[in-house]
């Protein structure tokens, strides 16, 4: 069964990669801990100027814990953000 997640906070977009117009998709790999509680995260896809908002915003997030043959245990995540320019 697959976590949910249930605190998310959205990354901060970084204001030189802004002013640099650069978007792009980060995908990183988060570990979620027995607590529900990102313990780890690396990146499998990077946009330089972006990894670390994503890296910062993933290890906020807390899920609920994944239990395997009722006991919690840790499970590892893909997760995909995309960091796009508003055009307004």
């Amino acid at each position: 069964i697959a976590p949910t997640k249930t605190k998310n906070i959205d990354p901060v977009y970084p204001a030189v990669a802004q002013a640099a117009r650069v978007s792009g998709v980060v995908i990183l790999e988060a570990v979620i801990g027995p607590d529900g509680r990102v313990t780890n995260v690396n990146i499998l896809r990077s946009v330089p100027l972006l990894d670390d908002a994503a890296v910062a915003a993933v290890r906020q997030w807390e899920y609920t814990p994944t239990l395997l043959n009722g006991v919690a245990v840790p499970i590892a995540t893909t997760v995909t953000m995309n960091f796009h320019l508003r055009q307004d």
